[in-house]
């Protein structure tokens, strides 16, 4: 693959050619992180003044974790007890030691009073979060019941529109190795809509890597959730342990591998509607670059502000602006450092790209990447809607 992706260096691979919106609105999805509150200042509150919210059908809150098969939450601080004053308050009045639901939480409840068709589900999982899982997968009906008594627990009751669960990854290796078995997901996922209903919304995060998606019966699962979120973005970059690493500079969301994920899912059987590609809000970087063009050598990653390798596209468009496209994504080299990420314009191809296979939309991993007026989320919108 990474022969291919260098012969594209300096050209953007064809646009789909643009198809009518589809009947059913598209479904215009961000992850909004717990931990993002604290060293990035990402406020709910944000959501609302950048316009986000009103983008938006969906939200989803990351992580709740799954701690020896049973859902809980991750930070107790940052999700419902934290007090927040009124400067970061969505409503602008600050909550007091009396005030029953804080936190994210709290803020949570009061953007969807601002936006009442917004829908929230909690996410529960993640890179680091996933090994509780395979216990999980022991007994999928205690799982399902300790989620259901804690995301529709009465302290926040009504804030929660449904759970979704980003494993990572079933029946394969991420930071942990599962052996569940390739129905693990759909054994899970099955009471969880017992549990939860018809109308409460289940949903999925899974991988972009073909070998993975064959570990797990990705259709089965599809047939208990509302949609399957593929995570089409890290499929090169010089840091993270969820990255393929690579010595040389590569784009880590190119639109081939991103088509050649969705046309893997659509041949297991997963219908399209139920399949929403996934938008990385950041780049990956290399350092010790001398070459311009992609597929250049690399001593290692990029400084960034929080992980090696990585950094916000809010950050990067600034430092660091895009010097070419390759394969639908964009790259830029500054002094010795090459990085690649998405931008509205390549955003919209990728959309076009969603519309001509009527996926069900898009969804942003995550939102405190994004600019204060909300540039890439706004591209997702207005790609997916044909504007």
């Amino acid at each position: 693959m990474i022969l291919i992706l260098l012969g594209l260096a300096g050209c953007d691979s064809p646009s789909p050619a643009p198809v009518p919106a589809p009947d059913t609105p598209a479904k215009v999805v961000g992850y909004f992180t717990n931990w993002g509150v604290y060293a990035r200042d990402f406020q709910v509150k944000d959501l609302d003044t950048s316009g986000t919210a009103a983008k938006l059908t969906h939200l989803l809150y990351a992580f709740g974790k799954v701690d020896g098969g049973t859902c809980t939450a991750s930070d107790r601080w940052a999700d419902y007890e934290k007090p927040i004053e009124a400067g970061r308050s969505v409503d602008g009045v600050a909550d007091e030691a009396k005030t029953p639901l804080r936190g994210n939480i709290g803020q949570l409840r009061k953007l969807k009073a601002e936006h009442p068709g917004l829908k929230v589900l909690w996410s529960f999982g993640g890179w680091t979060g996933s090994a509780g899982f395979t216990a999980a997968a022991r007994d999928p009906e205690a799982f399902a019941k300790s989620c259901h008594d804690l995301v529709t627990d009465p302290r926040w009751d009504g804030v929660f529109d449904g759970i979704d669960v980003d494993w990572e990854y079933p029946n394969a290796c991420g930071e942990t190795c599962d052996k569940s078995g390739r129905e693990a997901l759909s054994r899970l996922l099955t009471p969880l809509r017992t549990a939860f209903g018809a109308d409460a919304l289940i949903t999925a995060a899974v991988p972009a890597d073909g070998a993975k998606l064959d570990a797990a019966d990705y259709r089965a699962a599809s047939e208990s959730a509302n949609w399957l979120s593929a995570m089409t973005y890290d499929y090169f970059g010089a840091g993270g342990a969820d990255v393929k690493k690579v010595e040389k500079t590569a784009p880590h969301s190119p639109l081939s591998a991103t088509t050649a994920t969705v046309e893997k899912l659509l041949t297991l059987g997963v219908p399209p509607s139920k399949v929403l590609l996934g938008i990385g809000f950041y780049g990956r970087g290399w350092a010790g670059v001398t070459s311009a063009e992609p597929g250049g050598d690399a001593t290692g990653p990029a400084a960034g502000r929080y992980e090696k390798g990585l950094e916000d596209y809010e950050f990067l468009v600034k430092r660091c602006p895009p010097t070419g496209t390759v394969d639908g994504t964009a790259y830029a080299h500054c002094g010795d450092q090459w990085w690649s990420y998405d931008t509205p314009q390549t955003i919209k191809g990728k959309m076009a790209y969603a519309r001509s296979k009527a996926l069900g939309g898009a969804f942003a991993w995550e939102l405190s990447g994004d600019t204060p007026q909300a540039d890439l989320l706004n591209a997702v919108s207005a790609g997916l809607n044909g504007s």
